[in-house]
């Protein structure tokens, strides 16, 4: 669960700022000058309370909120299939559903990742995943933000994440640590 800080935080935007509503998924823009709280600092997102309203904000927009974007990720010259496929781990740990402060690999909606090499070192990266309910409106973001976060591993030229529902998902998949955060441990 690290990476995740719940608080109370205002701000107001440096700039407009792409925001997605939570839970909804529908994709707005937060002018510049509009004030609100920051509820939640997950590894590579925000969530913040706009007037009434839930909005998901990426880490690429950090700036917007006052905060620092997240670093850029690096790997070893002479990395392994393995070395790539730990840190597409590591980057799948930094998804995060905004409302539920637990990333997608301790919720266990994460079934497969496999590795394709492709022309002259590059990767191609395969997850199926799935979602704690079929009628999430959040199932676009969730799949959007794990593509563009491991599209940033060096060496991957492109993530194809596959959303699937079999087998449907349930609490027994989550991790000791999701179900003790939750409350169902």
């Amino acid at each position: 669960m690290s990476g995740f800080s719940l608080s109370s935080e205002p701000f107001t935007l440096a700039r407009d700022c792409n925001a997605v509503m939570v839970p909804q998924g529908e994709s707005v823009t937060l002018p510049a000058g509009q004030t609100g709280y920051i509820t939640q600092a997950l590894v590579g997102s925000f969530t913040v309370y706009v007037e009434g309203n839930l909005f998901r904000v990426a880490g690429s927009d950090a700036d917007a909120l006052g905060k620092e974007p997240p670093p850029p990720l690096e790997l070893a010259a002479d990395a392994s299939d393995a070395d790539v496929e730990k840190l597409v781990w590591q980057q799948l740990r930094t998804v995060f559903d905004p409302e539920i402060p637990i990333n997608v690999v301790e919720l266990g909606l994460v079934y497969d990742v496999s590795l394709e090499s492709a022309a002259s070192e590059q990767r191609k990266v395969y997850v199926k995943m799935t979602l704690t309910a079929p009628g999430c409106g959040m199932g676009d973001v969730l799949i959007d933000d794990a593509r563009t976060k491991l599209e940033l591993i060096p060496t991957v030229v492109e993530a194809d994440v596959d959303l699937v529902f079999d087998p449907p998902w349930n609490h027994s998949m989550m991790s000791d640590a999701a179900k003790l955060e939750t409350g169902m441990l």
